[in-house]
């Protein structure tokens, strides 16, 4: 049995896909974008801040499912350039213990939507 997970802490799909699906103990969140949920325009001000909004909106739907960064067990970040690997990577850790921190792939695409530089999905699971 599956369970769709909303919000309106995020933005909105701009496709026909959730924001997350529950299932099994098992949350997956789909691929978020830096767009602030507030003004519905995507953030532009630097990779950095980019990189700490899609977190943002990572973290708005693990709350809603009652999970949090440390219930991740797997993410997966697709860039733009893999020059921003590093302010990317420094933003990131930033939300997660190292020594629980989730197995990860980082990866350079041609294009993300909306022309973004990074998106990043991730996998929970419920440990209570």
């Amino acid at each position: 049995m599956k369970k769709i997970i909303k919000t309106t802490n995020v933005p909105m799909p701009i496709g026909p896909y959730n924001q997350a699906v529950l299932a099994g103990g098992t949350l997956y969140i789909s691929g978020q974008i830096p767009m602030n949920p507030s003004t519905g325009k995507l953030v532009t001000t630097g990779i950095k801040d980019a990189t700490k909004q899609v977190m943002e909106n990572l973290k708005a739907i693990l709350a809603e499912a009652d999970l949090s960064f440390n219930n991740v067990v797997k993410s997966s970040i697709f860039i733009e350039d893999m020059d921003d690997f590093t302010a990317i990577n420094e933003v990131y850790g930033a939300y997660f213990e190292e020594s629980i921190a989730p197995a990860r792939e980082t990866v350079q695409v041609a294009k993300l939507p909306l022309g973004v530089a990074v998106e990043i999905s991730v996998i929970a699971v419920i440990t209570r």
